[in-house]
């Protein structure tokens, strides 16, 4: 069906694009949970090493601030419900979000909405990408540590635990992400 039958068929039955957004929300909850299986438990610290991050700011930047707020809220509550979205180092659940990893969690949707906002407000390149990602990592890494500071009360254990063994990671999956993201407007405006 080309473009244009699609489009014809939509402005005829708007439920339609609300089932294809509603599935496009699904779809990036499940990518999310996807990427939190690639996890890699680091001896030292209690919150192990995931490709969830990459899959949040990735989310982020391909679906806007809005579907990509809902992806993770939506991705939260299926967590919370006791669905195996979250890494499987964790004990999964609430308990998850309660746990040394509950403020990276609990500030996805965040993360996600505020890579998608900056990205969507001017040219698709992967300057833009890369900056909204590096805020997006700011927000991220500022509820993950409180969090670990609530646990720990002391912040160079908080900065220890979730920051120092990351840093390097973190660089690469903005830069992947960005560029995945900005690619993939390349390819759309062909």
């Amino acid at each position: 069906m080309s473009k244009w039958n699609v489009e014809a068929l939509e402005s005829h039955h708007p439920a339609l694009e609300s089932v294809r957004q509603v599935s496009i929300v699904v779809g990036a909850s499940l990518f999310v949970a996807l990427c939190a299986r690639l996890t890699l438990p680091l001896p030292f610290t209690p919150v192990p090493l995931t490709l969830q991050n990459f899959g949040v700011l990735l989310v982020g930047l391909a679906l806007g601030r809005r579907r990509a707020f809902a992806a993770l809220v939506l991705y939260l509550i299926e967590g919370a419900s006791g669905l195996p979205v979250f890494n499987p180092v964790g004990p999964g659940g609430i308990a998850q979000l309660l746990g040394p990893t509950g403020g990276f969690l609990l500030a996805y949707p965040f993360v996600a909405a505020l890579a998608g906002w900056i990205f969507e407000r001017g040219s698709k390149t992967f300057a833009r990408a890369f900056a909204a990602s590096t805020l997006a990592e700011v927000v991220l890494f500022t509820g993950g540590l409180s969090w670990l500071f609530v646990l720990t009360h002391s912040f160079s254990t908080a900065i220890r635990f979730g920051l120092y063994w990351f840093a390097f990671a973190e660089v690469i999956k903005v830069m992947f992400a960005a560029g995945i993201a900005s690619g993939w407007q390349r390819v759309r405006k062909v």
